[in-house]
C-alpha cells in the first residue's frame, strides 16, 4: 500500500497558493507505477509571482529584514529548519524514497545530510559577520581599503530529482546563508519533499518571499525563472544540453550561472588491490542511488592481468544485492525514477549490445518484479571507446569496463571524454594514487574509494560537467558579491592637478 503523500500547492511569499493556471502534475511511485498523488504545475505567471516576493523580501524594512540582517540572524533561521528536518525525518524518507525510488536507507541518510547541511550553512553565516570589511594590504598609506561580502540578489535554484531535498538544500542553504532571496525549482519528476520544505519554512516563520517553492515543467516554470529579468543568479544541476540552454539565455543579461551536470566519470583499478574491497567500492560507485548520479564511476578501467577474476568477484557481490520495491528492508537497489528513464536505460543497454559489447550480467527487469521501473544492476564488457554506452551519461544502474596495461594507457582511456566531474583510483600504492590524482581532469577525485561527500568540501566538475563549486565555503560564496570600499585618508590635497590661482 502507498504511503499517503501530503496534496501542496506553490509556496509564495511565505504561503500557499494555487497555480495561477490551476494546473497540476500526477506523482507516480515507481516501485509500482500507481499514481498516487499530484503536485501544483507552476507557469511564467506564478513565477513572476515568487520573484516579486521574492524582491519585496529583500527590500523589506530597507534590508534589515533579511539582506543586511546579520549572518547570525539567518544562523537561527536555518538552525531551525534543521531542527524541523530531523523532526520530520521518518516522514520525509518515505517521501522521498516513494517518489524517487531510491532504498529507503538511503533517503533516511539523504535527509541527515539535509539538516546537517543546514546547520553547516547556520554556522558560516554566522563567520560571514567577522569577514565583514576584512582589510585588503595596499602600497600606499595615503589610502585604506576593504571588502564588503553581499547578498547576490534574487537567485533561482533549478534542481534534479535523483537527490531531490538534498540536492535543492546544497542551494538553498547558502543561498540563504548568504542573505539572497530564492525561488527553488525542483524537477517535476521528484518533489515532494521539497514542497514540505516550504511547510518547515512556514513553522519556523521564515520571512515571507525568502524561499519560494515552485513546482512544475521545464519549459513552463523552469525556462521562465532561468530568463526572467530580476533574477540575480541561476544555479542548475542537471542535464549538460538544459545547462548549455540555461547558460546561453543568461548570457542575453549578463547573468551570472552556476552549473553542475552530467558526467561519465572512471574508476581506475590497479593490479594490487584486494579484490573484495574494489569490487564493492566499484559497485557502490555505479550502482548506489540506482545508478543515478552525475558523478557515478560507471566507467571501470581495469588492469589486464586481473580483469577476469575481478568482472567474477564483481558479478557474485551483485547476486547479494537486495532489488526491491524501495520500502522493504534491507533495499539496495529501487526503481529508477520513471518511465522514460527506465525505457532510455534499457536502450542503452541493447544499442550497446548491437555494437558488439557483451551484457557480463543484468540488463534487464529483475524476474522477481512484474511491475515498477526496476533494471538489474548491469555490468558491460567487450566496450571500444568509441561506443555510446563508453562515451554518454546512461544515469541507470550501467556499468560499462575496459582494461589497461600501463599506468599511462589508463589516464589516457579516464581522461578521454568531454566530461569532467569525478574520477576514482584505487591502489595500494599511494604515490601511484597520486600521480593518477594530478593527471585526473576532473573537480573531484577519489582515492580508494567512490562517491563519498560532505557539506565541508567543495563539489563542482570542469568541461561539459559545468563550473562554480558548491558546497563549503565555495558553495557560499557563489551567493555573495564583493565590493571593495577604498578610502583616502590623507589630510593633504590629492595634487593631479595645478590648483586654480586663488583670487
Amino acid at each position: 500500500m502507498d504511503f499517503p503523500i501530503p496534496t501542496r500547492q506553490l509556496f509564495i511569499n511565505g504561503d500557499w497558493k494555487a497555480p495561477v493556471l490551476n494546473k497540476r502534475i500526477p506523482v507516480i511511485n515507481p516501485a509500482t507505477q500507481n499514481i498516487i498523488g499530484d503536485i501544483p504545475a507552476a507557469t511564467k505567471e506564478d513565477v513572476d509571482a515568487a520573484v516579486a516576493a521574492a524582491k519585496t523580501a529583500l527590500n523589506r524594512n530597507k534590508g534589515a529584514d533579511w539582506a543586511t540582517a546579520s549572518g547570525a540572524v539567518r544562523a537561527g533561521y536555518l538552525r531551525a529548519i534543521a531542527a524541523k528536518v530531523t523532526e520530520k525525518k521518518p516522514v520525509l524518507a518515505k517521501l522521498e524514497s516513494i517518489d524517487s525510488g531510491k532504498p529507503l536507507d538511503e533517503a533516511a541518510w539523504d535527509i541527515d545530510d539535509v539538516a546537517g547541511c543546514f546547520e553547516y550553512y547556520a554556522d558560516l553565516a554566522e563567520k560571514l559577520d567577522a569577514r565583514q570589511k576584512a582589510p585588503v594590504s595596499l602600497p600606499m598609506d595615503t589610502f585604506k581599503s576593504h571588502v564588503l561580502r553581499e547578498p547576490i540578489g534574487v537567485v533561482g535554484l533549478i534542481t534534479p530529482w535523483n537527490y531531490p531535498m538534498l540536492m535543492a538544500t546544497w542551494k538553498v542553504a547558502p543561498a540563504l546563508a548568504a542573505g539572497c532571496a530564492a525561488i527553488l525549482k525542483p524537477s517535476e519528476l521528484a518533489s515532494l519533499t521539497c514542497l514540505e520544505l516550504g511547510e518547515i519554512c512556514k513553522e519556523v516563520g521564515l520571512p515571507p518571499g525568502v524561499l519560494n517553492i515552485l513546482t512544475g515543467l521545464g519549459p513552463e516554470a523552469g525556462a521562465p525563472l532561468a530568463t526572467h529579468p530580476d533574477v540575480d543568479k541561476v544555479a542548475f544541476t542537471g542535464s549538460s544540453a538544459t545547462g548549455s540552454k540555461i547558460m546561453t539565455a543568461a548570457a542575453q543579461l549578463v547573468k551570472p550561472v552556476s552549473l553542475e551536470l552530467g558526467g561519465k566519470s572512471p574508476l581506475i583499478v590497479f593490479e594490487d588491490v584486494d579484490l573484495d574491497k574494489a569490487a564493492e567500492w566499484a559497485l557502490f560507485g555505479c550502482f548506489w542511488t540506482n545508478g543515478q548520479i552525475c558523478s557515478a564511476t560507471s566507467r571501470l578501467i581495469v588492469h589486464e592481468s586481473i580483469a577476469t577474476e575481478f568482472l567474477n568477484r564483481m558479478v557474485k557481490w551483485i547476486k547479494n544485492i537486495k532489488i526491491s520495491d524501495p520500502l522493504e528492508e534491507g533495499c539496495r537497489l529501487g526503481p529508477v525514477v520513471s518511465e522514460g528513464q527506465y525505457e532510455k536505460i534499457l536502450k542503452f543497454v541493447a544499442n550497446a549490445k548491437s555494437e558488439g559489447a557483451t551484457i557480463l550480467t543484468g540488463g534487464s527487469r529483475p524476474e522477481h518484479l512484474k511491475k515498477g521501473f526496476f533494471i538489474e544492476p548491469t555490468i558491460i564488457t567487450d566496450v571500444t571507446t568509441s561506443l555510446q554506452i563508453w562515451r554518454e551519461e546512461v544515469f541507470g544502474p550501467v556499468l560499462c569496463v575496459k582494461t589497461f596495461s600501463t599506468e599511462e594507457e589508463a589516464i589516457h582511456l579516464a581522461n578521454d571524454t568531454v566530461y569532467g566531474l569525478g574520477a576514482a583510483v584505487i591502489s595500494n600504492d599511494l604515490e601511484r594514487c597520486e600521480r593518477v590524482t594530478k593527471a585526473f581532469k576532473a573537480g573531484i577525485v577519489w582515492v580508494n574509494c567512490s562517491q563519498p561527500c560532505f557539506t565541508q568540501a567543495p563539489w563542482g566538475g570542469i568541461k561539459r560537467s559545468g563550473f562554480g563549486r558548491e558546497l563549503g565555503e565555495w558553495g557560499l560564496d557563489n551567493y555573495l558579491s564583493v565590493k571593495q570600499v577604498t578610502q583616502y585618508i590623507s589630510d593633504e590635497p590629492w595634487g593631479w592637478y595645478q590648483p586654480p590661482a586663488k583670487l
